[in-house]
């Protein structure tokens, strides 16, 4: 073989080396990815991953996320996970775990929304509601049947002693019109909706102030991601706890933020997150977590779940929760 025909062939097998080592599990880490939040750019819960896109968290904590994909309610953002391959997605509590007794490859991997601190009962402002006690016999709107909205009304009227008329309305945004037009008497609204309406609405009732800590949403990842791609799990969730204490300690700049990926104005997305940032009052929780799991959160929201069709059997936690992806002072439960 001459000289020449050396070189071309050494050549060739180099490309063919880095090729493959394009291939290997280090290469992949760095390759970025897409993950998928619930209600992103609608719900509060979502508000974290905003900041940490636009104030680089995500790449600092070693994750290149390339874009966060929105979902609307647990089953479509779950199958998006699964079905689009991917690794991360925050999801509500009730559907994941129903996701996992038919069947699905998930895992349990941070407690992201610790409360429904989010959550408002709210009026006309000239309604003569005043209380829960008010809402006897009155019309409540909920979003659609085993929502958290639907849950969250049965429990306040449990806990209220109040017999009401839970009424299926639609979104949280067809509740302020159906309040309007007389079609329900009580909306039940989360931020930042309320917070969009909140000139026209009166607040009778703050979920935060009457409810315990319910566990809102969650960290999932498929059992594949939970094999392959740890460290893009890992940095995820140090990415979003950085986000997260970036709002608790900077609420206007994360507001002027989440104005911008949500495309609401400032105000509204000041008053939304300083809702949400304000200390929690004694025995109860921030809304939003660092990843930290609590099970009586948990074991609540499921429960309440039951009441109207969104759960059912028993949840053994040891075999669907996977702390290990989580800083180590965030593996500790509350």
């Amino acid at each position: 073989m001459t000289s020449e025909r050396r070189r071309q062939t050494l050549g060739r097998t180099l490309m063919l080396a880095a090729l493959l080592g394009a291939l290997s599990p280090a290469a992949a880490l760095a390759k970025g990815q897409q993950i998928v939040v619930s209600n992103y750019g609608i719900a509060a819960n979502g508000m974290p991953y905003a900041v940490a896109i636009a104030k680089g968290f995500f790449k600092q904590a070693g994750a290149d996320v390339t874009g966060i994909l929105s979902s609307q309610g647990g089953g479509t953002t779950i199958r998006n996970l699964v079905g689009g391959n991917l690794s991360f997605g925050e999801v509500d509590l009730a559907g994941t775990v129903a996701a996992i007794q038919q069947g699905a490859d998930l895992r349990i991997i941070s407690d992201n929304v610790l409360t429904v601190g989010e959550f408002v009962w709210a009026v006309k402002p000239g309604s003569p509601i005043k209380t829960v006690k008010d809402f006897a016999g009155k019309k409540i709107g909920y979003t659609s049947p085993r929502s958290t909205s639907q849950a969250l009304d049965v429990l306040l009227l449990q806990s209220s002693g109040v017999t009401a008329v839970p009424t299926k309305v639609g979104g949280f945004g067809e509740q302020v019109v159906a309040l309007n037009l007389g079609a329900v008497d009580v909306a039940t609204l989360a931020d930042p909706v309320f917070s969009k309406n909140a000139a026209r609405l009166r607040p009778v009732v703050r979920a935060a102030d009457v409810l315990p800590p319910l566990c809102n949403v969650i960290g999932v990842a498929t059992g594949k991601a939970v094999k392959e791609d740890g460290e893009f799990l890992k940095a995820v969730l140090r990415g979003r706890r950085m986000a997260v204490e970036y709002m608790y300690a900077h609420p206007d700049d994360a507001a002027a933020i989440v104005a911008k990926a949500y495309n609401i104005d400032l105000p509204t997305a000041k008053m939304a997150v300083h809702n949400l940032t304000a200390a929690p009052k004694a025995g109860s929780l921030p809304y939003w977590g660092a990843g930290r799991f609590d099970i009586a959160g948990m074991n609540r929201m499921i429960a309440a779940q039951k009441q109207v069709g969104g759960a059912s059997g028993t949840v053994d936690w040891s075999k669907v929760i996977d702390r290990r992806f989580l800083p180590a002072d965030q593996q500790k439960d509350y």
